[in-house]
Order: C-alpha cells, then sequence, then structure tokens
C-alpha cells in the first residue's frame, strides 16, 4: 500500500512538471525522449524478454501514444485540480468492471465498495467544469485520456504477469513509448517541440524519472495483488495533484474539493479491508 501511494504522488508530481510548461505538448515531447535512455538503462541489466511478451509490450506503447496525446491536450485547456481528477477518475471504474467480468482476480464486495466511493469522489472533485465556468474544451480529451488509461492498465496488469519481470517490462516500454511519442509529435508538430531549453529539458529528464518510478512500482503491485485494487489505490494521486495544484500553482481550494479528498481517502481505506 505504502509503495501504491508512493507511486501516486510521484504520478502526480510529473504531471504538475508538464503543466508547468508554457506548450503542454512540447514538455511531454521531452519527457518522451528522456525516457528513452531510462528505458534502455533498465533493460540493460535485465535478460532478454521472451517472444511471449512482446505483443503486450506493442499494445502498451500504443496505449500510452493515446494517453500522453489525450493529456497534453486537455492540460492546454484546463487546470490540473480539474484535467486530472476526470482524467484519472474513470479508469478505475472501466478497470473494475472489466476485472469482474473477464478477469480471474479475486475482489471482494468491500472492495468494490471502495472502488465505487474512490469513484464518487473523483466525480465530485471534477464538478467544478460545469459549476465555475471553466473551458468544457478539455473534456473530451480528459475521457480520452481516462480510456487510454483503464486500457493499459489492463495490458500492464497481465503483460508484467506474462514477462515475469515487472522492471525490464517497464523499460521497453518506455522504449518503444517514448520513440513513438516523440517521433510521431514530431513528425506533425516539427521539431520545434524539442526547443525545450535547458530548463525544460532537465524538467523533462526529471519527470520521465518520476514517471518511471511511478510507473513501475504499480506495475509491480499488479503482480502481487488484484489489479483492479492496485489501479484504485493509485488514484489517490487526485489528492496529491490537487494539493500541488492548490499550494503550487495557487488554483482555487473549494470546500467541494475538500469534500472529494475526503471522500478519496475514504475509498482508499476500503479497499484495503
Amino acid at each position: 500500500m505504502l509503495a501504491v501511494l508512493g507511486a501516486a504522488f510521484l504520478h502526480a508530481l510529473w504531471n504538475a512538471l508538464i503543466k508547468i510548461g508554457a506548450s503542454k505538448v512540447g514538455s511531454m515531447v521531452v519527457l518522451s525522449v528522456m525516457e528513452i535512455p531510462i528505458g534502455l538503462a533498465v533493460v540493460m541489466t535485465r535478460p532478454w524478454p521472451n517472444v511471449a511478451v512482446l505483443p503486450w509490450v506493442l499494445a502498451a506503447g500504443c496505449t500510452h501514444f493515446a494517453y500522453k496525446f489525450f493529456l497534453t491536450y486537455a492540460y492546454e485547456q484546463g487546470d490540473l485540480s480539474r484535467v486530472y481528477p476526470i482524467a484519472r477518475g474513470a479508469a478505475p471504474m472501466a478497470v473494475a468492471l472489466i476485472g469482474a467480468l473477464f478477469l480471474a482476480d479475486a475482489v471482494s464486495a468491500g472492495q468494490y465498495a471502495g472502488i465505487a466511493v474512490l469513484g464518487l469522489g473523483i466525480l465530485l472533485m471534477s464538478r467544478g467544469i460545469f459549476t465555475s465556468g471553466e473551458s468544457r474544451r478539455m473534456l473530451p480529451f480528459a475521457l480520452g485520456s481516462a480510456a487510454a488509461t483503464a486500457s493499459y492498465t489492463l495490458i500492464d496488469g497481465l503483460g508484467a504477469r506474462v514477462s515475469g519481470d515487472a522492471v525490464a517490462y517497464v523499460g521497453w516500454i518506455f522504449i518503444l513509448d517514448g520513440i513513438l511519442f516523440s517521433v510521431g509529435m514530431v513528425a506533425w508538430k516539427g521539431r520545434g517541440m524539442l526547443s525545450g531549453g535547458l530548463r525544460g529539458w532537465a524538467l523533462g529528464g526529471f519527470a520521465s524519472a518520476a514517471s518511471y518510478g511511478a510507473y513501475a512500482i504499480s506495475v509491480w503491485a499488479m503482480t502481487v495483488a488484484p489489479i483492479a485494487v492496485v489501479a484504485a489505490l493509485r488514484e489517490t494521486s487526485i489528492l496529491f495533484a490537487v494539493l500541488i495544484g492548490w499550494l503550487v500553482f495557487h488554483e482555487r481550494m473549494t470546500p467541494t474539493k475538500a469534500m472529494a479528498a475526503v471522500m478519496i481517502v475514504a475509498g482508499v481505506i476500503l479497499t484495503r479491508l
């Protein structure tokens, strides 16, 4: 539980670093380029993967491209404390539903209740888009990011089990994901996507390292615990993101956000009962 909570903080942190950049797409491209050497450094220390894991790596790389694409364009339209809850919120519910129907993981009624409470807290956290006059243009991008999150959560949980080596599995995904997103966006938007300056590249490198830590911990957890429960627990990153948005970006903290944070914590507790 503590490991996944740490991963949740790292995930919120690298999202905040993306939000700092003047161009959110450019910041994500820089992060993606920096993922490649991190992935190479990891896989060089691990055994070569078996052929059975390659389709899972390819599928994960493609869904990560979609996740990054939708997320960055959502951040172009909205605040961290609004985009992040919506982008992350729908994923645990989708994972839990699919897990109950198609996977062998044993998830108790109490754990599903925790996922439901967590989901209600997330929805309450994100309602400001309709009540505070914020841009609704970010909504389809945020929901697209949520769909991609649910997809790669299931792919990663199963792929890591096929691999038997979560660390190496994440390393290979970092390489493929970094290449796909950086090459794809540079081909579409031009080489200006790579002109982040020294500060931009330093932030991108730090964000990429935080992303690896968050990702590797979560994928490892899915090899030893039910995927739906891990997916729900790591959504506490929403609480961290809201705090960062409030304290760092000076985004408005309302009673509704505070109530949603309490519901998120309650949902996390229920998933551990």
